[in-house]
Formats: structure tokens, C-alpha cells, sequence
């Protein structure tokens, strides 16, 4: 177990980064954040205080993308009538469950779905509001479990064709709910404590400094690229996450449990080149794919 210190400056390190990602693109904080953080912190420990964040951070997305959410507020209602369901389940699964498993299973959820959208899965949904009351359903399990929703979502909203700033205002309309929701939900499980008010202060600072230094780097960088090798960064980091869990489990030894990231960065690495040679061939267009948030 690493020192409290360490694992301090881990946790300020990771959501500088994190939060300039979001701050360049609108999104990724969590799924760039959390798959290093538990590795330091129990989910049940780490979680009320990302929460609080995020409904700050939401609360920012959602009003810099005002001017699109009377286009879309309609399309979001079936997956927020299945966040509450979801929000309320997943918050007792993470008072009850064991903090093992609930890294296990944060891993196991979002490494499959981060390849997905690596690959550049795309498969348009016509029952899109039959569809979305499971689908937040099961996005207020994740999120209230993990803090992560991001890969599911970025795979829905962009199947279903939404142009960059109406992507930009269904997500932060479902974020800033579903946030709110678990935040209310920890809040009657009493699941916040002193230790909540001490890893806000490690966060909060890195947070105000990266959400405006990521949209002042954005502004030099190309933008699908920074995104994609923000999500090869994602899986690689879920991977070792994996890895290593399952190594202190007892289920691996090394180095037979290194071969989750080793099979992670394999396929990440062979996405990534193909990306890179569509790109010189000019087949890439803008997708307003999220690298996990």
C-alpha cells in the first residue's frame, strides 16, 4: 500500500491532467482520473468527493453549451428517467460491495467500451427512446459505482448523429443529472466524511488551474489527434489498473497478470496506427467521440 503521501501527489498529478483534457476537449475527466486514482483509494473513499467536483465541472460544461440544449433537452428525458432507478441501485451497491470488487468491475466495464470507441464503433439506434430508459439505467449503475459513464455514452450520442455542440449539450444535460442524483444519494447514505473534505483539497486546485490551460492548448493542438492519444492513455492506464488488481487478488501471478495490459496496449497500438494512417490519407473527420468523462 503506498503512502499517503504518494498516493497525494498521485491523485493531484492525475486530475491536473485529467482536468486539462476536459477543460481542451469538454469531457474525460473521470475516465482519464479514476482508473488511476483507485489504485491509491477505495471507490467508496474516492467517489464523494469526484462526485462533488463534477457537478461543478457539469454545472460549467452545461452553461458554456446553453445556446444547444433547446434542440436536444427533449431527445435526453428517456436515458434521465432511467438515471434515477440506476443512481439509487448503484449507490448501495457501493456501500455494500467490497472495494476490490468494485475496481475489478470498474476496469472490466470501461476497458471493452474505451476499445469500442477506439476502434470507431458506430451503429445508428432506431428506437432511441425505447432504448434510452436501460440505457440510463444501467449508465446511473456505472456512474454512481465508478463516476464513469462517459464510454457508453459516447457511444450512444454518437450513433445517433448529433453535430458537435448538440453532442456537447446532451452530455452535459445527462452529466450535470446524474451527478446531482449521486451526489444527493451519497449524501443520505452518509458516505461523505473528513477524508471527502481532504481529497477536495487536493483536487479542486488542479481542476481551476486544468480547465483553462486545456482550452488555451487546444487552440495549438489538432484536436482528433490530442483526443485519440488521450483515449490510447486511457486504455493503456485501465489495463495496468486491471493488471495490477488482479495480481494483489491472488488471481495472477506476475507475470501472467501483466497480460491484460500487454493484450490492451496490442489492440490500442494497432487502433492507433490505423487511426494515424487514415489520417494521412484525409478520411478523418471530426467526432465528437468522448475519451470516457
Amino acid at each position: 500500500m503506498p503512502s499517503l503521501d504518494s498516493a497525494a501527489l498521485a491523485l493531484i498529478a492525475i486530475t491536473l491532467f485529467a482536468a486539462t483534457v476536459n477543460g481542451a476537449l469538454g469531457y474525460g475527466f473521470s475516465s482519464l482520473s479514476v482508473p488511476v486514482a483507485v489504485l491509491f483509494y477505495a471507490n467508496r473513499v474516492l467517489n464523494p468527493a469526484l462526485v462533488l467536483v463534477e457537478v461543478g465541472v457539469n454545472t460549467y460544461s452545461l452553461f458554456i453549451n446553453r445556446h444547444s440544449v433547446p434542440r436536444v433537452w427533449k431527445r435526453t428525458l428517456p436515458i434521465l428517467a432511467g438515471l434515477v432507478p440506476g443512481v439509487i441501485v448503484g449507490s448501495l451497491l457501493l456501500s455494500a460491495i467490497n472495494p476490490s470488487a468494485t475496481k475489478v468491475l470498474t476496469y472490466l466495464l470501461i476497458l471493452p467500451l474505451i476499445l469500442l470507441q477506439a476502434a470507431g464503433f458506430r451503429r445508428y439506434i432506431h428506437a432511441e427512446r425505447i432504448v434510452g430508459v436501460p440505457l440510463g439505467t444501467g449508465i446511473g449503475v456505472l456512474y454512481s459505482v465508478t463516476t464513469i459513464s462517459g464510454p457508453p455514452l459516447a457511444l450512444m450520442l454518437n450513433n445517433q448523429g448529433y453535430v458537435r455542440e448538440d453532442f456537447r449539450a446532451s452530455l452535459a444535460i445527462i452529466r450535470i443529472v446524474e451527478s446531482t442524483l449521486t451526489a444527493i444519494a451519497y449524501a443520505f447514505l452518509g458516505l461523505y466524511s473528513i477524508q471527502t473534505g481532504s481529497l477536495l483539497g487536493l483536487i479542486v486546485p488542479g481542476v481551476l488551474i486544468g480547465v483553462p490551460l486545456g482550452a488555451f492548448l487546444v487552440r495549438r493542438i489538432a484536436l482528433e489527434t490530442f483526443r485519440r492519444v488521450c483515449m490510447s492513455f486511457d486504455a493503456w492506464v485501465v489495463g495496468f489498473g486491471l493488471s495490477r488488481t488482479l495480481i494483489e487478488l491472488g488471481l495472477f501471478g506476475v507475470p501472467a497478470g501483466y497480460a491484460v495490459l500487454a493484450t490492451a496496449v496490442a489492440i490500442d497500438a494497432v487502433l492507433l496506427l490505423q487511426f494515424f494512417s487514415r489520417q494521412r490519407r484525409g478520411q478523418i473527420a471530426f467526432e465528437p467521440a468522448i475519451a470516457g468523462h
